[in-house]
C-alpha cells in the first residue's frame, strides 16, 4: 500500500482545477455541438470555427476525453487515495496522455488561442496546466510506485 501524502492532495486538487472546467467545456460539446456556448467555451467569446475540420476534431477531443481522459481521471485519484500501486499507474498514464496532447495543442493551437487570451492564461490554464500536472503526475507516480517516499 502507498500512503497518500501531501504531495498526492495537491495533486488532485491541482489536477481537479485542471480537468473539471474542461470536463464541463466537454460535456457542452456532447451536448451542444454547434451552440454559441460550445463556441465561447472551446474557443473564445464570439468566436467561429475556422473549418468544419476545426469543429470536427472538437467534438471529436470532446468525445475522447469522456472516455477516456475522464475515466482515467476518476480512477486514478480513487485508487491513489485508495493507496494502491494501479492508481499511480494510471496517474502515469494520464500524466503521459496530458503531455503527449499539451504538445499537440501547442503546435495547433497556439497561434489562435494565445493572442486571444494572452499569455498569463494561455501559459496557465489554456496550455500550461495540462503540461504541468502531466509532467508532475509522471514523476511523482513512477517515484512512488518504485518505492521513494515523500
Amino acid at each position: 500500500m502507498i500512503q497518500p501524502t501531501y504531495i498526492t492532495w495537491i495533486l488532485i486538487i491541482f489536477g481537479a482545477i485542471t480537468f473539471l472546467p474542461l470536463m464541463y467545456a466537454q460535456l457542452v460539446m456532447l451536448l451542444q455541438p454547434h451552440s454559441q456556448k460550445a463556441r465561447d467555451l472551446l474557443i473564445g467569446k464570439g468566436e467561429d470555427w475556422r473549418d468544419k475540420t476545426h469543429f470536427k476534431s472538437a467534438y471529436a477531443f470532446a468525445w475522447a476525453d469522456w472516455l477516456f481522459l475522464i475515466p482515467l481521471f476518476v480512477s486514478g485519484n480513487i485508487g491513489v487515495l485508495l493507496g494502491q500501486w494501479w492508481g499511480y499507474v494510471i496517474w502515469t498514464a494520464l500524466g503521459a496522455i496530458s503531455i503527449y496532447f499539451s504538445i499537440i495543442f501547442w503546435v495547433m493551437e497556439k497561434e489562435y488561442t494565445y493572442p486571444s487570451c494572452g499569455p498569463l492564461a494561455y501559459y496557465t490554464y489554456y496550455w500550461g496546466f495540462f503540461l504541468y500536472w502531466g509532467v508532475a503526475a509522471v514523476v511523482y507516480s513512477v517515484l512512488r510506485i518504485t518505492g521513494v517516499m515523500f
